[in-house]
């Protein structure tokens, strides 16, 4: 973490920047107290909407049904 003046921040806000599209974190402080913080952008994740996928995909009738044995026997070899 970086920790620049408010002064240092105006004069080298372009370096500041490239530090932070590089991962780095910056901590402007006016003083000895810190007021800010610059961090890369996250852009928002689209909120996911409930039903989105409706009458998109179709459950067959056998989905409860037990597996057969073969099949059964392969899931149960993969989790040891």
């Amino acid at each position: 973490m970086r920790r620049v003046t408010v002064h240092q921040a105006k004069t080298q806000l372009s370096k500041l920047l490239a530090a932070v599209e590089r991962g780095e974190e910056v901590v402007i402080a006016r003083g000895a107290v810190p007021v800010a913080r610059l961090t890369p952008f996250a852009p928002p994740r689209p909120e996911r909407r409930f039903g989105a996928y409706r009458g998109r995909f179709a459950v067959g009738e056998a989905f409860d049904e037990p597996l057969p044995e073969a099949e059964l026997a392969a899931w149960e070899a993969s989790g040891q």
